[in-house]
C-alpha cells in the first residue's frame, strides 16, 4: 500500500510586540524579540535606553530588541522643574518622573498618572561605583541593586530575583544601554526606575 503522506505542520504564528499596558499601569505581554532562557518558559523583554534622559528634554520611544517602538518618553524642561511621562505609543500614561533644576537629591519618586507614589528610588551606599542602591515599592516588595551603576553593568533584584538586568554589551550604540526584564514584570516601572538611576548617577558629570 502506498505511504500516506501527513499533513503539514501549521506555520508558527508570529508573536506581536509590546504595545500597551493593563489599565493598572501593569505592563502585559511580552515584547518581540523577547529571549526565552533555558530554551523554555515566558521570554524576557530587552529593550534599548538612551542615557541621560533628563538632560534631553525631547520625545523618543524605548524600543525593544527588533527596534520595535515599546513605550514613548515625553520630555519636558522647562524653567524650574523638568519631567519625564513614560507613555504607551498611543500616548497613554504609565509613570511620570519630576525633578527640580539645580537641586542635589539623595532619593527621587516616581508617580503613576494619578499622582500617588510607584516607587522612591535612595542612594543607599556612596561609593566610587555608587553600586548599592534601594527602591521603595509602596504595593509591593523592595528592591535593590547589585553593580556598577556609573558604567550601566547592574542588576535589579526583588525578594531575592533578579527582575531586571542592565547592561551596554547588547547594544553597540553610542550613549544607550540596555534593560533586559524578566517575564511577569512591570517593564514600564523598571524603566523608569533605570531612568532614575542614571539621572541621580550622574548628577554634576
Amino acid at each position: 500500500m502506498p505511504r500516506r503522506i501527513g499533513r503539514r505542520a501549521a506555520a508558527p504564528v508570529a508573536r506581536r510586540p509590546l504595545a500597551a499596558a493593563a489599565a493598572t499601569g501593569a505592563v502585559v505581554g511580552a515584547a518581540s524579540g523577547g529571549r526565552r532562557r533555558g530554551g523554555a518558559g515566558p521570554a524576557a523583554n530587552r529593550y534599548q535606553m538612551r542615557q541621560r534622559m533628563f538632560a534631553l528634554g525631547d520625545d523618543f520611544f524605548i524600543t525593544d530588541e527588533q527596534g520595535n517602538r515599546a513605550f514613548k518618553v515625553d520630555g519636558k524642561v522647562l524653567r524650574v522643574r523638568s519631567t519625564l511621562k513614560f507613555e504607551t505609543p498611543d500616548g497613554r500614561e504609565l509613570y511620570k518622573i519630576q525633578e527640580k533644576i539645580a537641586r542635589i537629591r539623595d532619593s527621587m519618586t516616581i508617580e503613576r498618572a494619578d499622582g500617588s507614589a510607584a516607587a522612591k528610588v535612595h542612594n543607599a551606599l556612596i561609593t566610587p561605583l555608587r553600586d548599592r542602591w534601594t527602591i521603595d515599592v509602596p504595593s509591593g516588595a523592595d528592591m535593590s541593586t547589585k553593580g556598577n551603576i556609573v558604567n550601566h553593568e547592574y542588576t535589579i533584584s526583588q525578594g531575592g530575583a533578579t527582575v531586571a538586568t542592565v547592561s551596554r554589551r547588547w547594544f553597540r550604540v553610542r550613549d544607550t544601554y540596555g534593560v533586559e526584564i524578566a517575564p511577569g514584570q512591570d517593564d514600564a516601572l523598571l524603566l523608569a526606575i533605570t531612568v532614575v538611576i542614571d539621572m541621580m548617577a550622574h548628577q554634576g558629570r
